[in-house]
């Protein structure tokens, strides 16, 4: 069925007026920053829906504030008590799973089915999450040396930051604070400015699940608040996703005032087709992978990679076929695949790289600009677009285009395929798609990716692991969510530990080896 967006929470109000959006500090709405506002559009319809706060320096500073002072008791509260929050946080955001989905659907554009498996799929990290007394058991050993014991264990770090892209609004928070929460850090987000709602709805949850005031809090906002993030004393990490120019600022900013980075950037990813793959199976997973979210996810397959001129024929001839079927239109419409832009700067961004595409001599296939669907207004739509031949030296192969546009790069062996993702200077994800188990498994052994998918197009792995790319796609020493994510938002602690006897131990000024 059509999603209902409950007025309250969807943007525009019953009357159509734009709704105002505001921060969530210390367990409430805070309209601090009202001055300053920034238009929110459903990228369906073009109208604006909403007008959400632009935080200050001030207002970050608040919010900063806030979760340090509910750090002290939030560390000290034991995990498995952290966890029965979450416990109860997850129960409510898959209450109300239909309500966030079209929230997403609203501002986002991406239609409903999608932003439901969204949701769905950050509540794992929330379950990752709630298994944290587990995750966060240290390491004892008994005389290490005569009476003398070892034990290493973990402590959070304090305040802790995330900034999260437009184009997961759920999922991409739950990557990082169920894990920090959980670890008994206290966060500050900074949701994207262009879909700012979910955030401050998953805040009002946590509220509603138990969660301490200010332990979690919400700022929206631009390059004056992330700015104001990177360089605040109080501030001890920084989790990011989005593109690579800039995460590269905020890794090389935050280092700088010496946080812990993890900043996960672009993304160009390749999907190689041997010539033994089955191509019906290949061609289904290319259109879901290329065109879902209308392209804007950090794991869309951008780049199909067919091995021999006969498979790049065939492939070409069924993704031209497949493309012809693609439905286009909002996203509350049931029977649509793929919804619009996030915005009409961003839709025209990506149109201006499919003429780039064109004046690099790439041929312009199917275009999606001529295909976007009819009655709807000033919607933010381009289709699903399909170039061929094109080289690695073309801009619209180099460059993260971040929309509708796949483009076919023929490869003439299976070495050639491999060298071409290899020399790519992203290396979030790729896929490829074989029968032969030994091509696959050289290709898993050799490829330059930080995740592999072996005849699966979009290989995102499970929240008990940990996601992140290779070489430009990630900046900092971890990946997000999972084991990795405990280690970034905890310190290692160990000591050593005597209860001495009435004995008079003499005093010895050698190394100590507890022999």
């Amino acid at each position: 069925m059509t999603a209902t967006i409950p007025a309250s929470t969807s943007g525009a109000t019953a009357s159509g007026a734009p709704v105002d959006i505001d921060h969530y500090i210390a367990g409430r709405s805070d309209a601090r920053g009202a001055a300053t506002r920034a238009d929110v559009y459903n990228p369906a319809t073009g109208q604006i829906t909403g007008r959400v706060a632009m935080a200050t320096t001030g207002d970050v500073d608040a919010a900063v504030a806030a979760a340090a002072e509910a750090f002290p008791a939030w560390s000290a509260t034991p995990a498995h008590i952290r966890a029965r929050v979450l416990f109860r946080f997850r129960d409510l955001v898959e209450r109300d799973s239909d309500r966030l989905a079209a929230i997403i659907t609203a501002e986002h554009g991406k239609v409903h089915s999608d932003a439901k498996g969204e949701v769905t799929r950050g509540l794992e990290v929330v379950e990752f999450a709630c298994g944290i007394p587990q995750q966060l058991k240290g390491e004892f050993s008994e005389n290490v040396g005569r009476a003398v014991d070892g034990v290493t264990f973990r402590q959070p770090l304090g305040v802790v930051a995330g900034i999260s892209p437009f184009n997961f609004p759920a999922m991409v928070p739950m990557w990082m604070f169920p894990v920090a929460l959980a670890c008994g850090n206290t966060f500050v987000m900074k949701p994207s400015e262009k879909d700012p709602t979910l955030s401050v709805e998953l805040a009002k949850l946590l509220t509603e699940a138990g969660l301490p005031d200010g332990v979690f809090n919400v700022v929206h906002g631009d390059k004056v608040a992330v700015d104001a993030l990177l360089t605040h004393d109080q501030v001890e990490a920084i989790s990011f996703v989005g593109s690579t120019p800039i995460a590269e600022y905020i890794h090389t900013t935050a280092s700088a005032q010496g946080k812990r980075v993890q900043a996960l950037g672009g993304a160009k990813n390749h999907m190689v087709i041997m010539p033994d793959a089955d191509l019906d199976q290949a061609v289904s997973a290319l259109m879901g992978a290329a065109y879902g979210s209308a392209g804007e996810r950090c794991m869309a397959i951008s780049v199909a990679v067919p091995v021999g001129e006969d498979t790049a024929n065939a492939l070409r001839e069924r993704l031209v076929a497949a493309l012809a079927d693609l439905k286009v239109g909002p996203g509350t419409d049931p029977e649509v695949e793929m919804g619009p832009l996030v915005t009409g700067v961003h839709r025209d961004k990506v149109a201006s790289y499919i003429d780039v595409g064109v004046q690099e001599g790439a041929e312009l296939v199917v275009d999606g600009r001529q295909s976007t669907p009819k009655d709807v207004g000033e919607g933010f739509f381009i289709g699903g677009t399909l170039f061929d031949h094109v080289t690695p030296s073309m801009r619209i192969y180099l460059e993260e285009i971040f929309g509708p546009v796949l483009s076919i790069v023929r490869a003439e062996s299976f070495g050639d395929a491999l060298q071409l993702v290899n020399d790519h200077e992203f290396g979030n994800g790729t896929a490829i798609f074989t029968a032969d188990g030994n091509t696959a498994r050289t290709y898993l052994a050799q490829v330059k990716a930080g995740m592999v998918g072996i005849n699966v197009p979009i290989p995102v792995p499970m929240a008990f692991h940990s996601f992140g790319g290779w070489k430009r796609s990630l900046f900092g020493d971890h990946h997000i969510h999972g084991p990795e994510g405990v280690r970034f938002y905890t310190r290692n602690k160990t000591a050593t530990t005597r209860w001495p006897n009435d004995t008079q131990v003499r005093t010895d000024f050698s190394m100590p080896t507890h022999e």
